[in-house]
C-alpha cells in the first residue's frame, strides 16, 4: 500500500519504466528489495468511489471516471488499435509525473498532518481515532530485529529472528507500519491494516502464500511477522533473463500464480494488486518456490458482490476496474498481463502517462504479431487471449486456466471453482427450456472442456452411482473452508441451491449445469458449438424447430398444446424459429433467453 508523491524531474520524453508502469524515485529511501511495501505503481481514483477508498497512486492525469461520465469510449473502435511495445530496461529513470489528489487524501488519510508527523487535526470535531489493534504488545521480547530489507510509503520491512519457542532462531520478515504517519490517520486506513492481517492469518498455509506468523503492536508501530523470502522479486528474475521466460519456464511460474489466486477466490478473497513485484521466490535457487505477498489492497468479496473502488497498479488493472464494477475476474486479467510479459518481455498495454495506460487498457488490443509471438505456440497465445478478454464474463477463472491445454500438468492440483456453484444455482432455477438448451450445448463440448468439468465433478465426490446432490456441494465447501470463507460469507451461496436437496445429478447433467455460455462465446470455436447444439434441436434438418421437437427436448408430452411455447413460436406456421433460427442459450446470471447466432 502506498501513496506516491512523485514529481517529474527527468528528461522530457523518457519512456523507460519499471515493471509496474511507473519509474522508481532515485532517493535514499527507494530500495528495490525483496519486501517493498510501497506497492509501486498502485493508484487511487481520487477518492471518488463511494464504496471503498483503497489507497494509492494519485496522478496529475485523472483516472477514468464512471462510464456514464467518461470521455473515453467504452468499447474499442474498429479496427482495434494495439499498444506499442516497451521492454523493461535498467537503470530506472526518475519518477513519472504524479500528484496526489487532495480529495482522496482527505477522505482516506485525513487532513495534512502537523509538523513532526503527529495525528492530523480532527475533521468536523470528530473524536480521536482508536489506533489500538488489540494485538500483543510483546514484540521486542519475542523477536530480535535486524537490518532493513525493503521500504515503502506505508512503512518498511526488516529482517528479524524469533527469540523463543519452537521456532527459536528462525529468520523472519517484519513489516513495520508506523501509527504516527499520514497513512494511519483515518478509520479507513486503520481498517486496511486490520483487514490485511485478517486475510494473511485466514489464508496462511497455502504453499504459494507467504506464511503469516504473528501481528504485534506498541504505542508507535504495528508489526506484521511473515515468512522471509530471500530469492527476490519475480520482476528481478524476468529482468535477469533478459526480459522474458521460455514457454516451459513461464508455465511453472504461471501455474503457481494461478494456484494461489484460485485458492484466494474460493475463499472469497480478491487480491487486486497482482504484479511481478508482489511475488517473491523463497530462495535464490533457479527453481525456488514462488510466494504471493502484500495483501494490503485485498478484500473479502461476498457472493454476487461487485466492487467499485479503483485500486491496483496501472499496467495490470482490468478494464472493469476502471468502469467501477468488478469482481474476482479482475485478478485473472492481471495474471494475463503477467503471462504476456513472461512470454515476450514487453507489456501488453503501454503509455507514457497513467491516463494513457488506462486508455490503452480500455481501447487497445495486445499485439501478437511482433517478435517473439510468431514463434510462440498457438496454445500459449490462446491462453493469454482468454485471460485478456476485455469482457470479464468471457475470461477463464483461475481454476479453469489450470486445466488449459497449454498449462495443464498432472502434478498440479486443480482446486474447487466457486463459479461452478453460481452456474449450477442458475441452472436449477432455470426453466425447462433453458436447461434443455444447455444440455444440447453440453453435448458439443471438446475433450479439453470436459477435462475441467470432470475435475470439478470429482472434487464434489460423487456417490458410487456417479451422482451428486446438495450434500456434495455443501461438504466440498466445508472441506475447503477457512476463516476467510466465513468472513466473505461464501456459504450463503448454498442457501439459494436448496432446490438441489431433492435432486441428484449425474455427470451429463452436471456438464450442462456448469457450462458458462459467455466463456464459450469467448473462444474461436463458439460458432461450431452453437451450430452443433442447434442441430440437436433441429431433428429434421430444416433449420426450424417444431413444437413436437421442442416438447421432446424439454421432456414434455409431444401432445402438449402449442400455447405452452407461445413466446418461442413463429406464429406464421406454428414452428419455433428460435429468434430467426438462432440458438437459444441461457445467461448464467438468470437472464432471459437470447439468440446468439443468426443463420440468415
Amino acid at each position: 500500500m502506498g501513496q506516491c508523491y512523485g514529481k517529474y524531474e527527468g528528461p522530457e520524453g523518457d519512456d523507460s519504466f519499471n515493471g509496474d508502469g511507473h519509474s522508481v524515485p532515485k532517493t535514499p529511501n527507494s530500495k528495490h528489495g525483496s519486501y517493498n511495501n510501497s506497492n509501486r505503481g498502485s493508484f487511487n481514483n481520487g477518492g471518488a468511489s463511494p464504496m471503498r477508498h483503497k489507497a494509492s497512486f494519485g496522478s496529475s492525469h485523472p483516472s477514468p471516471r464512471h462510464p456514464s461520465a467518461s470521455p473515453l469510449p467504452l468499447y474499442a473502435t474498429s479496427p482495434t488499435p494495439s499498444t506499442p511495445r516497451r521492454f523493461f530496461k535498467r537503470p530506472f529513470p526518475p519518477p513519472s509525473p504524479a500528484k496526489h489528489i487532495q480529495s482522496s487524501l482527505v477522505k482516506r488519510h485525513g487532513a495534512k498532518p502537523k509538523d513532526g508527523g503527529s495525528d492530523p487535526e480532527s475533521l468536523d470535531n470528530e473524536k480521536p481515532l482508536d489506533k489500538h489493534f488489540r494485538y500483543p504488545k510483546d514484540f521486542m521480547s519475542k523477536y530480535e530485529l535486524g537490518h532493513e530489507v525493503g521500504r515503502g510509503h506505508f512503512g518498511h520491512t526488516c529482517y528479524a529472528k524469533i527469540r523463543k519457542g519452537e521456532n527459536k532462531g528462525l529468520p523472519v520478515a517484519v513489516k513495520i507500519i508506523s501509527k504516527a504517519k499520514v497513512w494511519m490517520t483515518t478509520a479507513i486506513a486503520i481498517e486496511d491494516v486490520r483487514r490485511e492481517v485478517k486475510i494473511l492469518k485466514a489464508l496462511t498455509g497455502h504453499h504459494n502464500l507467504v506464511w503469516f506468523y504473528d501481528a504485534c503492536e506498541d504505542d508507535m508501530n504495528v508489526y506484521i511477522v511473515m515468512e522471509l523470502c530471500e530469492g527476490g522479486e519475480l520482476l528481478d528474475r524476468i529482468l535477469s533473463r533478459g526480459g522474458r521466460y521460455t514457454e516451459e519456464d513461464a508455465k511453472i511460474v504461471v501455474q503457481q500464480i494461478l494456484s494461489i489466486v484460485a485458492f484466494c477466490h474460493l475463499q472469497g478473497v480478491v487480491h487486486r494488486d497482482l504484479k511481478p513485484e508482489n511475488f517473491l521466490f523463497t530462495t535464490k535457487d533457479e527453481h525456488a518456490q514462488l510466494k504471493a505477498i502484500d495483501f494490503g489492497l485485498s478484500d473479502f468479496i461476498k457472493p454476487d458482490e461487485r466492487l467499485n473502488d479503483i485500486v491496483g497498479s496501472a499496467y495490470y488493472v482490468a478494464p472493469e476496474v476502471l468502469h467501477r464494477s468488478y469482481s474476482m475476474e479482475a485478478d485473472v486479467w492481471s495474471i494475463g498481463v503477467i503471462t504476456y510479459i513472461l512470454l515476450c518481455g514487453s507489456r501488453p498495454f503501454w503509455a507514457r502517462t497513467e491516463s494513457g495506460i488506462f486508455r490503452a487498457v480500455l481501447r487497445a488490443d495486445p499485439s501478437f504479431e511482433e517478435a517473439p509471438w510468431p514463434s510462440v505456440s498457438a496454445e500459449a497465445k490462446d491462453f493469454v487471449k482468454r485471460l485478456l478478454n476485455k469482457d470479464s464474463r468471457k475470461r477463464m477463472t483461475a481454476a479453469q486456466a489450470l486445466t488449459h491445454p497449454w498449462i495443464r500438468n498432472d502434478n498440479v492440483k486443480i482446486p474447487l471453482d466457486i463459479i461452478v456453484y453460481r452456474l449450477v444455482r442458475a441452472y436449477v432455477r432455470a426453466t425447462s427450456m433453458r436447461r434443455a438448451a444447455l444440455k444440447a450445448l453440453s453435448k458439443t463440448l471438446t475433450e479439453d472442456d470436459l477435462f475441467y468439468l470432470q475435475s470439478q465433478f470429482s472434487l464434489l465426490e460423487p456417490s458410487r452411482s456417479g451422482r451428486i446432490s446438495f450434500d456434495n456441494f455443501r461438504q466440498a465447501l466445508a472441506k475447503n473452508s477457512t476463516e476467510a470463507m466465513k468472513e466473505a460469507r461464501v456459504f450463503e451461496i448454498l442457501n439459494s441451491m436448496n432446490s438441489l436437496s431433492h435432486k441428484k445429478m449425474d455427470f451429463t447433467e452436471f456438464s450442462a449445469a456448469a457450462i458458462s455460455v459467455h466463456q464459450l462465446e469467448g473462444t474461436d470455436r463458439w460458432e461450431r458449438h452453437a451450430r452443433a447444439a442447434y442441430d440437436i434441436f433441429d431433428k429434421e434438418g430444416n433449420r426450424v424447430i417444431s413444437v413436437e421437437e421442442l416438447a421432446h427436448e424439454v421432456g414434455l408430452a409431444t401432445t402438449v398444446p402449442a400455447q405452452v411455447f407461445h413466446e418461442w413460436l413463429r406464429h406464421s406456421d406454428g414452428c419455433a424459429s428460435c429468434l430467426n433460427h438462432s440458438l437459444l442459450v441461457i445467461d448464467e446470471e438468470g437472464g432471459d433467453l437470447f439468440g446468439t447466432l443468426n443463420w440468415e
